[in-house]
């Protein structure tokens, strides 16, 4: 399978705290990948170095072979490639529901109005929030408000969807909703890189799963393999400290 992205050697620090050292992996087409680890592993900052966020100090990020740390790609056109569905949301409140989606398609991606809200309709069926078009997100649930989220992601028709912690804001109740769409969506073949504290999705939902520790890669393989036999004993103490609290 032909690697949509490819991290190599990537570090980043904040001053003098290293936050990511010597990070190496890639993302083919059609692949899930979750990447799990304690708070303050480096997740969420990889996440962000990956969507430009935040800049990498070092090492290279390639799309399709080429290094998007290099001055000649636009971040707006990789950015919209590269779906970001974020831990609080980050919809716009003053817009409904439906211009939420339509917003970054006529910015962006330079589509008219009617294709847009067109666009937007597609996705806000898929993930069942069509009748909250014209709701603005202070009047829906936070299940409601990531789902919103994760279609105006959707409708940027990105080539892989990067997802901070998709669920950790949400009430317990509402967690199975937005799980729901995600297991959907990576059934449709959908690239989707999720850093996560969902267990149960990561060894039922990934092809492969990348345990984090201390802003290193420590171990990456298959779920059955990081679930039931994990080499690195940072991986087992985590997973049981996980799994029995």
């Amino acid at each position: 399978m032909a690697n949509i992205l490819q991290i190599k050697h990537l570090g980043k620090k904040f001053g003098a705290n290293e936050v990511l050292r010597d990070i190496n992996f890639s993302v083919s087409k059609g692949e899930v990948v979750c990447i799990i680890g304690a708070s303050g592993s480096g997740k969420s900052t990889l996440l962000r170095c990956i969507n430009l966020l935040e800049y990498p100090t070092s090492g290279d990020i390639l799309y399709h072979g080429q290094n998007i740390l290099e001055q000649n790609i636009s971040n707006a056109v990789y950015r919209a490639k590269m779906g970001m569905v974020f831990q609080q949301f980050n919809l716009f409140n003053n817009l409904t529901v439906l211009d939420n989606c339509v917003v970054g398609q006529i910015k962006v991606l330079k589509r008219n109005k009617e294709e847009a809200r067109k666009t937007a309709m597609e996705y806000l069926e898929m993930v069942g929030m069509s009748q909250f078009i014209n709701a603005k997100p202070t009047q829906i649930s936070g299940g409601q408000k990531q789902r919103v989220a994760i279609a105006r992601a959707l409708s940027m028709e990105p080539e892989a969807l990067l997802f901070d912690e998709p669920t950790s804001a949400l009430d317990p109740e509402m967690v199975g909703e937005v799980l729901k769409v995600m297991k959907d969506l990576a059934k449709s073949g959908l690239t989707m890189l999720v850093v996560t504290h969902e267990m149960g999705f990561a060894r039922d939902v990934a092809n492969r799963v990348v345990f984090m520790d201390d802003g290193v890669i420590a171990e990456e393989d298959v779920p059955e393999v990081i679930f039931n036999n994990p080499t690195n004993d940072r991986t087992r103490a985590f997973l049981k400290r996980i799994l029995e609290g």
